[in-house]
C-alpha cells in the first residue's frame, strides 16, 4: 500500500472513530460528568405542580380517552414531517414509567433529552426549551410528578422512516442545535417579566408550536415565535410577536385573558391543542398569566402568515 492511500486509510479510520463517540449516547455523559443536573436544594412539590401545569404535561402523556387528566400513561400521536410520534408513560410506575428514575436521570433527560439509558430522545419532546428550566425546577417537577398515581401501560413505538428511525443520529442533532443554558433573570428588566420569560420561553415552550422549522426539524431562530405549521391540520398556529400579523392589537390583559379562560378579544374560542393549553394555564395564577402575556408583548414584532378565519 502506497503512503497516500495509507494515509487515506488513516483518515477514514479517524473520521469513523470520531463519528461512533459523537454518536455514542454513555460517551457524552461518562465525558461531561453529572454536575450539569445537580439541584442545590430539597425539591418542592408544591411549586413542582405549578411547572407541571406551566409545561402541559397532561396534553402530551395523558392516556388517549382517558377522563383522568392524571392518568399519565402516554401515547397520543403527534403527527410531524418525520413520522408519528407516541409520547412516553411519565407517570409514577416503576415498570412502565418514571418511578425507578433518580432525580439525575429526570433532570438530565428534560434538560438535556437523554434518557437513564443513554439513548437520546427526539426532539418532539421539547427539551430543546426545558433546558432553559433550572435542575431545581426540573426536582421540583419530578418530585411533583412521583405523588401522581403510577398507570400500567405501555404505548406504541414510534413510526418513523428511514433515516428519522435510527435513534443514533439524533445525537448530531443534538450536537447541531441543542444549546442555550438556564435562563437567569435580566437586571435591566422588572421582576414580571423576568418571571414571564422564564416560563414562556422554558416550561411553557411556548416557541415549539408557534416558530417555523427548517429542514431539519429545528427552530429558526430568525423567525421565533412568529407562527408555525399546523400539526393538527391545515392552517398555522398563530404569531405571537406584536406584529400585525400577530398580536399588535391585543393587550396585556387580553393576552392574559385568553390564557386563563380561552377567549380572543373578540369573543372567540380557541380550539384544537390551544384548548388544552388554556386548561393548563387555567390552573397558573393571575401573577403568572399576567407574566407572560407582559414578556409576549416585549418580544420584537416579525411577520408571519396571516391566518384565515
Amino acid at each position: 500500500m502506497n503512503l497516500p492511500a495509507r494515509l487515506l486509510l488513516v483518515v477514514g479510520i479517524f473520521v469513523l472513530a470520531a463519528g461512533y463517540w459523537l454518536t455514542d449516547f454513555d460517551a457524552h455523559f461518562a465525558f461531561f460528568g453529572d454536575g450539569r443536573w445537580k439541584p442545590t436544594r430539597v425539591a418542592d412539590a408544591v411549586n413542582g405542580k405549578v411547572l407541571f401545569a406551566a409545561g402541559g404535561c397532561i396534553s402530551c402523556h395523558t392516556t388517549p380517552g382517558s377522563e383522568d387528566r392524571v392518568h399519565l400513561g402516554g401515547g397520543k400521536p403527534l403527527k410531524t414531517p418525520f413520522g408519528t410520534f407516541y409520547p412516553p408513560n411519565i407517570s409514577s410506575d416503576p415498570q412502565d414509567g418514571i418511578g425507578r428514575w433518580t432525580e439525575t436521570q429526570f433532570i438530565r433527560a428534560v434538560r438535556d433529552g437523554t434518557g437513564p439509558d443513554g439513548k437520546p430522545y427526539y426532539p418532539a419532546f421539547p427539551y430543546t426549551s426545558y433546558r432553559h428550566m433550572s435542575p431545581d425546577d426540573a426536582a421540583d417537577l419530578f418530585s411533583y410528578i412521583l405523588t401522581l398515581p403510577p398507570v400500567s401501560e405501555k404505548p406504541r413505538a414510534h413510526e418513523l422512516a428511514f433515516p428519522f428511525s435510527i435513534r443514533r443520529g439524533v445525537v448530531l442533532w443534538q450536537l447541531a442545535f441543542l444549546e442555550g443554558t438556564v435562563i437567569e433573570p435580566a437586571g435591566n428588566q422588572s421582576e414580571s417579566w423576568n418571571r414571564g420569560r422564564y416560563l414562556v420561553e422554558g416550561i411553557g415552550h411556548c416557541a415549539e408550536c408557534h416558530s417555523p422549522r427548517n429542514i431539519a426539524g429545528a427552530i429558526i431562530d430568525e423567525k421565533r415565535f412568529s407562527g408555525g405549521p399546523n400539526l393538527e391540520g391545515k392552517g398555522i398556529v398563530p404569531n405571537l410577536t406584536p406584529d400585525k400579523t400577530g398580536l399588535a392589537t391585543w393587550s396585556e390583559a387580553d393576552i392574559a385573558n385568553l390564557l386563563k379562560d380561552g377567549f380572543t378579544p373578540d369573543f372567540d374560542s380557541v380550539g384544537g391543542s390551544m384548548a388544552e393549553v388554556v386548561r393548563n394555564t387555567a390552573e397558573l395564577n393571575d401573577t403568572d398569566r399576567m407574566a407572560m402575556a407582559i414578556y409576549l408583548k416585549s418580544l420584537p414584532p416579525i411577520s408571519g402568515q396571516i391566518r384565515s378565519k
